[in-house]
């Protein structure tokens, strides 16, 4: 509970000239729930009975009763499990409607309940209105999406302030141009019209409540809504039979525009057949590379000696932490590899100077200001609500007045203002929130982040291309390394492979610890073995789960409930050598198809200029990927940590800064 007043009153009679207002106290609440916020009202000493909630059909226009007459109530579809529990992000819209009552009695049911107790999600408020009374307290009007407006409050004993700001830390509200007594919820922008864009408006209600607040739904727990999603699958008509599979595959597909995953019949693309990519390699990992052995590889000046070197040395084992700090500015782009120490500390002070200028941009913004900035009003709200939920388990996050939640804070603040089209989306936190804590300065944290985010930002725009074409491609990855299992998934209903969607949004953030994410993140900046290597970690831990989703035959609901539960769950070197296995299987395989080889970036490798056109039967045409594997395995090093050739091999092959 995050807000609670007693003495609330409704006016039951408010309207009516010739009848005394009948004034029933109660209790208002706004509650955080798992993966929503609720507000709460309810008559004083009343409990909340659960049998009493009603979920939205898919035929209904979107609005529920709170209070039930018992025929309404043998209307709940008899297809919902028994255990069946309130869950609010079921439920499209809670609406109040006033039940004719006599003798006055306004407060009870003849059972005893209130037929006044309302509760609604903020993801379905739609205004608030504000005034006050003749006799000097406020009320306020809450109205839903749906247009329906809830009875008045009236805050007898104070005023409605400090709802209002508890209101705001979790939706953004601006004044109604129309009448300024209107506070309008402000819709987020960039990352639910990303959805909306991906999730084009369907003919039978698919996937209605990730339209509705994404960011809930794809960040929180799938399993919490699997219920919904699948019923919307599943029922088109009244008669809530199944669609045929023929028509479901047809209806996804018209649902999605842009996604089409399965593309064996769409021109421009080839059919994949069953191709034998052989046995997986075994693969092993080595101790992660330590300050001694990063020394090792630079020069007098501070210059990496063999750029390629150090990056299969941290693909194979990850750094120690006490080198993440100077290392990850290396794979992240902010340090050229092949600059001097002096030429670091001067970007740095470049640097530093070109952040605090962005800062001071929002710093100096004056309240005044703000109130006619409507687009910075909303990322600061977001920012606040998102930093006050991030990692807050993690030492460096944890308790109040925490100054590494101020931090974070600034930061997202001034990226706001260092690319104010994107602003602030909510996910991005969660890249920060690792970089910063590694860092442990503002502005390196900063420039790392600007960094990250140029890898990440389609998946944060508004089309959502990024999305698109990462789940096309995985779909493809999947179904050359297994063909039976893609069927299988498609079979259920899953063949869109939506639960990978938080994975790819967000970089497997929210599977692995805090700390494994740090290995797996420094993995994946060196760029090694391949593009798109997280695609291939995707692979790893569908075909380690595969053989448990085939053999307990898990439907639409338990493949995304089992999904959602491997959080938390999952070895990070396990994976990371399996991943790495299956590059292997696919970069030695004779007929790997030329959409696989462009999602892998081999696609040029097969030949060289002046090579034969493909006698060779060694590999000649993956002859770049395949010497990659082999001195990833048998890497011959000299004494001082250099090999021949390696100063040039720095010089042509360095990486580029972002």
């Amino acid at each position: 509970v995050v807000y609670e007043e007693e003495g609330v009153f409704i006016h039951s009679s408010c309207g009516k000239n010739d009848d005394q207002d009948s004034l029933i106290a109660g209790t208002l609440r706004v509650i955080e729930k798992e993966n929503e916020v609720v507000v709460d009202w309810r008559p004083l000493d009343e409990t909340l009975d659960t049998s009493n909630i009603l979920c939205a059909g898919k035929d209904s226009s979107s609005v529920v009763e709170w209070t039930q007459t018992p025929k309404e109530k043998c209307s709940r579809g008899a297809d919902r499990p028994s255990s069946y529990e309130a869950e609010w992000d079921m439920v499209t819209t809670v609406s109040f409607k006033k039940k004719p009552h006599s003798n006055g009695d306004a407060a009870t049911h003849a059972n005893g309940e209130s037929k006044w107790s309302f509760l609604f999600s903020l993801t379905d408020l739609k205004s608030i209105k504000q005034n006050k009374e003749g006799m000097g307290w406020s009320y306020l009007v809450f109205c839903l999406k749906d247009d329906v407006k809830l009875p008045a409050l009236h805050f007898h004993h104070g005023d409605s302030k400090s709802l209002i700001k508890c209101i705001e830390k979790h939706v953004a509200l601006n004044e109604s141009p129309h009448d300024e007594r209107v506070l309008l919820v402000k819709t987020q922008k960039s990352l639910s019209q990303s959805f909306e864009n991906l999730f084009d408006e369907p003919s039978y209600g698919l996937l209605q409540k990730w339209k509705k607040d994404p960011y809930v739904v794809t960040m929180g727990k799938f399993s919490k809504v699997t219920n919904y999603i699948v019923g919307s699958l599943r029922s088109s008509d009244p008669s809530n039979q199944r669609r045929p599979p023929s028509e479901m595959a047809d209806f996804l597909n018209d649902t999605i525009p842009g996604l089409k995953i399965n593309q064996q019949e769409e021109p421009g693309f080839e059919v994949i057949t069953r191709i034998d990519l052989g046995k997986q390699p075994e693969v092993s990992r080595r101790e992660p590379v330590s300050a001694e052995e990063w020394a090792k590889n630079m020069d007098s000046e501070g210059r990496i000696l063999d750029v390629d070197y150090i990056k299969r040395q941290i693909f194979k084992g990850g750094l120690c932490h006490t080198l993440r700090k100077e290392a990850w500015k290396f794979l992240l782009g902010y340090f050229p590899w092949n600059s001097t120490k002096e030429e670091r500390a001067n970007l740095q002070k470049r640097k530093t100077d070109e952040y605090f200028r962005m800062k001071l941009q929002w710093k100096s913004v004056s309240e005044e200001q703000e109130k006619r900035n409507s687009r910075l009003r909303d990322y600061r709200s977001l920012i606040e609500k998102d930093v006050n939920r991030t990692d807050r388990t993690n030492k460096f996050y944890e308790g109040e007045d925490n100054p590494g939640l101020i931090l974070l804070h600034d930061i997202l603040m001034t990226y706001c203002m260092y690319d104010f089209d994107l602003g602030y989306v909510q996910g991005m936190s969660d890249l920060l929130s690792p970089v910063l804590y590694v860092m442990e300065n503002e502005v390196d944290a900063f420039w790392c982040f600007v960094s990250y985010m140029d890898q990440m930002h389609q998946n944060f725009e508004e089309q959502m291309q990024g999305m698109k074409t990462q789940l096309i491609q995985l779909s493809h990855l999947l179904r050359l390394l297994d063909s039976g299992f893609c069927s299988y998934l498609e079979s259920q209903d899953s063949g869109y492979l939506y639960f990978c969607f938080r994975w790819l949004l967000i970089r497997f953030k929210r599977e692995f610890s805090f700390q494994d994410i740090l290995r797996l993140w420094e993995v994946m900046w060196t760029e090694l073995p391949c593009q798109n290597f997280h695609l291939l970690l995707c692979c790893a831990i569908l075909e380690s789960e595969k053989q448990q989703i085939m053999d307990k035959h898990y439907g639409f609901n338990e493949i995304l409930k089992h999904i959602n539960e491997l959080s938390m769950k999952i070895d990070v070197e396990y994976i990371l050598c399996k991943a790495e296995a299956i590059s292997m299987q696919m970069m030695n395989c004779k007929e790997l198809p030329q959409t696989v080889s462009e999602i892998l970036g081999i696609e040029n490798s097969s030949v060289t200029p002046d090579s034969d056109t493909g006698e060779d039967e060694s590999g000649a045409e993956l002859s770049c990927p395949t010497s990659l594997y082999q001195s990833i395995s048998t890497p011959v090093i000299a004494a001082n940590g250099t090999r021949d050739g390696a100063q040039q091999t720095a010089e042509t092959q360095s990486l580029t800064p972002a």
